[in-house]
């Protein structure tokens, strides 16, 4: 995806790749820096460390990047060619994972001698205490420097972070320390950091406070960046399915050039084993293609002479020549990446709210600390006991896992969809599946192929079969309706030559007529016949039979007379039993809109056990059919492909669109379905409905978290340390749980 890109005439999309946000307060700091700019609305993602930026002229690009520079943080415009990012992101992997190495190694040894040499007094030696600052010194200072760098950087600016609650612990714990190590402060109330009472004498140092929660948050800091960085690949690797080269047929030889030069029109070759480099239409030769990375559908797809091909897709057989229809950024594969990345910008209401929760729960907290500390010291608490309850509170209350909770779920949620053929364009989408009740299915083209086949042929007047047949598909073999085509197939099919008719005549919206082998062939509907006075005699029981069953009736008359009767139906997809099958086990009342009159449809519904049928509806008219259903207390999630059905998906609670459908169809929905079988209908709505539940159970567990350690933690019942693995822990308790998404198999678990 590019870095802008153009929304209309004056504006563009400006994408920014965001440096040294460490929480949620970071991303609304940067956010609000944007929005401050006249006429720009933005969008910043934690998860993704990418802000979204619109309202800004081509030339303006830059306002945004020094109104985040400005705010802090560090701020690029995003280049799909580039990888600052990627690479911020390792840099700050290696830098946290050595801090911490060296953290670890000095805590544990300092944490040891700290606590022995303060409980055993005949252990210790001359300037113990001194030599045990000295340690821990490079921790609270040089390891801890990420946490005290973002806090300096915000109090600069006036504003506070979930780092600067870590910042303060470490400083005044170790502060309290070096305190009573150099003016003899050392308490020794019998309060020893929360463990409980401790021998006369004992020395409350709290070294092992400011260098065990300095570890503790390096921990949790750096396996939460590596998890985010793991979710944000999952993404990446959609762009990276391309082919960076394209063999092209130029001056009738082949050459392998990067795939960025080759042009619409331009005709390239693919072999056994090699990946498709861009959408396209096969010309020349057969192959069976994986389609997996790109619909996530299993199956091997079968290709030759004028099927589409898209690009990302793997050539598993056979050479194929193609004809290039798209590149760049108008191929599928970079619009579902780019769609897939715009849709994690898309903040829904929870996620609103829980931004402006976290912008003021970290000054809260600071007050609610000194307040505690204070609170303490006033019922008679020794110093030390009281900065030791005040520095739990500081740490138990980060709201980290609050400010993940939303965004990386939704990362995972949309990064998993993509790749199993499910394209969800907002958070909007996933607080709708869970709403849902209803799922109305159109039928031509979504539950069907689209494509009208012959089931049942009756002949009288002791003509044979395939003689009436040949009459009826040769003066069919001009037209273009879908009936004359399912006639001139069936014919092929059972080997039936047909031949050029001597006189073909188009009646508009009833049939042909024409002449073949000197005789009058008439091919057309029953109005027809009536209107030519043709009499349908014995046919009259075969016409009924088969309207009832729903098919659509053609009548064939030799020489003034009606001889056999033909009946058409649109076949549906094979994986239409299932995917209804599964949707109705989900829960979900199914029902099918269709404009075909009410025989035909409650046929198709039949077959499929459909109890809600909407017939007979105008293309005008279906967005007010999922209307009225509305009205009657429905949340309707709607799937559609064509230009008719674009009011109906907008209409909706839920809109779902096949690829295989129109533009408008597609820029309607809220999921667009990339795969070519109908199981992708449940499979969307159950991984809406999984990242939804994980969303709620994220805010859940990361809001009761707070509420419940607040109080303990001023109660004076947790200790500092035990406060700054809990968080830790709470935090990659959110990243762990939205992970789990993406493990989730497909078809066995509604995924």
């Amino acid at each position: 995806m590019t870095a802008t890109k153009r929304a209309d005439d004056r504006t563009t999309v400006v994408q920014l790749d965001i440096g040294g946000m460490t929480c949620a307060a970071c991303a609304g700091r940067v956010e609000r820096a944007l929005n401050k700019i006249d006429g720009v609305r933005a969008t910043v993602n934690l998860a993704t460390e990418r802000a979204i930026v619109v309202g800004l002229s081509n030339d303006q690009a830059h306002r945004a990047v020094e109104a985040v520079e400005r705010a802090g943080y560090e701020a690029r415009e995003h280049q799909p060619d580039e990888q600052w990012s990627v690479a911020a992101a390792r840099r700050r992997l290696t830098d946290l994972r050595t801090r911490l190495l060296v953290a670890a190694l000095v805590t544990v040894p300092l944490m040891d001698l700290t606590i022995a040499l303060a409980l055993v007094p005949r252990l210790r030696f001359d300037y113990w205490d001194t030599i045990c600052v000295l340690l821990a010194i490079p921790v609270v200072t040089w390891c801890a420097m990420p946490f005290h760098r973002a806090t300096w950087h915000n109090l600069r600016r006036g504003a506070v972070s979930m780092d600067t609650l870590v910042s303060l612990g470490i400083v005044v714990s170790f502060g309290w320390a070096a305190a009573s190590v150099l003016f003899g402060l050392a308490d020794d109330s019998g309060f020893w950091i929360g463990f409980g009472e401790v021998p006369a004498g004992a020395d409350a140092l709290y070294l092992d406070v400011a260098a065990g929660l300095t570890t503790f948050q390096l921990a949790g800091r750096y396996f939460e960046t590596r998890s985010r960085r793991r979710a944000a690949d999952m993404l990446e690797a959609l762009g990276e399915l391309a082919s960076a080269e394209a063999r092209v047929i130029r001056g009738g030889e082949e050459r392998v050039v990067p795939t960025e030069t080759v042009r619409v029109g331009e005709t390239i070759v693919i072999l056994p084993g090699e990946v498709i480099p861009l959408d396209g239409t096969v010309r020349r030769g057969a192959a069976s293609l994986d389609t997996s990375p790109v619909t996530g559908e299993s199956a091997l797809r079968a290709v030759t002479e004028f099927d589409h091909v898209v690009g990302g897709t793997y050539n598993t057989d056979g050479r194929i020549v193609v004809e290039v229809t798209a590149v760049g950024t108008d191929t599928q594969l970079a619009q579902v990446a780019a769609m897939a990345e715009e849709a994690q910008e898309r903040k829904a209401r929870i996620q609103r709210l829980v931004d402006k929760v976290v912008s003021w729960f970290v000054p809260a907290v600071i007050v609610l600390a000194s307040l505690t500390v204070i609170g303490w010291l006033v019922t008679g608490a020794p110093l030390g006991q009281a900065l030791a309850i005040g520095i739990a509170v500081l740490i138990i209350a980060c709201p980290c896992a609050l400010g993940l909770a939303t965004p990386m779920a939704l990362m995972v949620g949309v990064a998993r969809g993509a790749h199993i053929g499910v394209l969800v364009r907002g958070q909007d989408a996933f607080e709708a599946s869970g709403a849902i009740d209803t799922v109305v299915l159109d039928k031509t083209g979504t539950l069907t192929t689209g494509q009208m086949r012959v089931n049942q042929l009756v002949v009288v007047d002791a003509f044979a079969t395939d003689q009436v047949l040949r009459w009826a598909a040769s003066v069919e073999s001009g037209a273009t309706h879908p009936v004359a085509q399912a006639v001139v197939d069936y014919a092929a099919d059972r080997g039936v030559e047909i031949t050029e008719p001597e006189i073909s005549e188009t009646v508009a919206g009833r049939g042909v007529r024409g002449r073949v082998d000197d005789r009058q062939i008439a091919v057309g509907t029953v109005e027809m016949m009536t209107e030519l006075g043709y009499e349908l005699g014995v046919l009259n029981s075969d016409v009924r039979d088969q309207r009832e069953t729903g098919s659509t009736v053609i009548l064939v008359a030799v020489d003034g007379r009606c001889s056999a009767v033909i009946g058409c139906a649109d076949t549906l997809k094979d994986s239409a039993d299932g995917a209804v099958e599964r949707l109705k086990s989900m829960g979900l009342d199914v029902g099918l809109l269709s404009g075909d009159h009410y025989r035909a449809a409650s046929a198709i519904a039949d077959r499929l056990d459909i109890d809600l049928v909407l017939a007979e509806v105008l293309p005008a008219q279906k967005a007010h059919a999922i209307e009225e259903l509305q009205r009657r207390g429905r949340r309707v999630a709607m799937v559609g492909d064509g230009i008719n059905d674009a009011a109906a998906l907008a209409q909706a609670d839920l809109g779902l669109a096949l690829v295989t459908g129109t533009d408008i169809a597609m820029r309607s929905a809220d999921v667009i379905l990339l795969r070519d079988d109908l199981d992708v209908i449940p499979d969307a709505i159950g991984l809406s409905r999984a990242t939804l539940t994980t969303i709620r159970g994220n805010l859940l567990w990361a809001a009761g978290y707070n509420v419940a350690a607040i109080p303990i933690a001023m109660a004076g019942f947790l200790n500092p340390l035990i406060a700054a693995a809990a968080m830790a822990c709470s935090s990659l308790f959110v990243v762990h749980n939205s992970l789990r998404l993406g493990k989730h198999a497909r078809r066995d678990r509604g995924l």
